[in-house]
């Protein structure tokens, strides 16, 4: 058995729609999708969606329907990744992320942390977010404008949600910029256990508690919540579903940072969260996709 991927090789914009494409379709059933660019010279980007096992003709027939008239003249090619790790394999040549004040590095980088750096260390693993994706990088910076600007401090926005944690990275930084307590949540076991050794690693556990939880009907959230601060970095559509959860969550007064949002998105998530009476503060742009703060 070996996992594979799937990818057409096009441009940014062509990058950007196979990725909604593929999102609309295949996110549901748990495939990861993702965009990456392989020659900024030539602006040549793949277009990716992850799958475990053997490849199968008749998924591959399912992806070239999903992608359609779009990517009629495109090639819909195959990796095999056979028994390498693939995620440790593909961060090995990873460089360290600056976002705001905090450094994302592996272990073989610490020499790049600074005095007044909040360093976050993560080293492979089988969940998203390391923050070399302009979402995760995005998310970062703005955790650290809307908690530092909050009128009573980072305290004042306890206790924080993480929803769809992936590595923790996010559930980490908002631990490390004051004294919260946040609820970490993912509907993937697996990254729930990634995210919970990531949070140990960096000595975050007093504040951050992990939970695998599949849809916001788990007591886990009305245990915890209702929360001052809600961090969503997800994908578009699931985030214009959950608007009226999120809006239900939210404390009086309360922020919420959602991102996973391509740029030709912004208006559509917007429009839904405004629906739930909830008012636009700011929009980061970054490599195509956007952050934003909403009250």
């Amino acid at each position: 058995m070996s996992d594979h991927r799937y990818y057409v090789t096009t441009n940014e914009a062509g990058a950007a729609r196979a990725l909604d494409l593929l999102s609309s379709v295949f996110e549901d059933e748990g495939y990861p999708v993702a965009t990456m660019e392989v020659d900024e010279d030539k602006g040549q980007w793949e277009a990716s969606i992850y799958v475990a096992g053997d490849p199968d003709p008749a998924f591959k027939d399912r992806i070239r329907d999903c992608l359609g008239p779009d990517f009629a003249g495109s090639t819909l090619e195959i990796e095999q990744f056979g028994d390498v790790d693939w995620i440790a394999k593909s961060l090995e040549g990873l460089k360290p992320v600056r976002a705001g004040r905090f450094l994302v590095h592996g272990a073989h980088d610490r020499e790049a942390v600074r005095a007044n750096d909040l360093a976050i260390e993560l080293e492979a693993g089988q969940a998203f977010g390391t923050g070399h994706h302009g979402t995760t990088a995005g998310c970062l910076e703005m955790i650290e404008r809307v908690m530092r600007a909050s009128p009573g401090g980072p305290r004042g926005l306890d206790p924080v949600l993480d929803l769809g944690t992936g590595s923790g990275v996010l559930a980490i930084a908002a631990a490390m910029l004051g004294p919260v307590h946040v609820l970490a949540t993912d509907i993937d076991p697996v990254a729930t256990k990634v995210a919970t050794a990531n949070v140990r690693h960096n000595r975050a556990a007093t504040q951050v508690k992990c939970v695998t939880a599949p849809g916001f009907h788990s007591t886990a959230f009305t245990s915890a919540g209702p929360f001052g601060l809600i961090i969503a970095n997800i994908l578009a559509r699931p985030l214009m579903r959950m608007a009226p959860d999120i809006k239900r969550h939210l404390a009086p007064g309360g922020s919420v940072i959602l991102s996973g949002i391509l740029e030709g998105q912004r208006r559509q998530v917007l429009a839904a969260f405004n629906g739930q009476g909830m008012r636009h503060q700011k929009t980061l742009w970054r490599n195509g996709w956007v952050t934003i703060h909403l009250t």
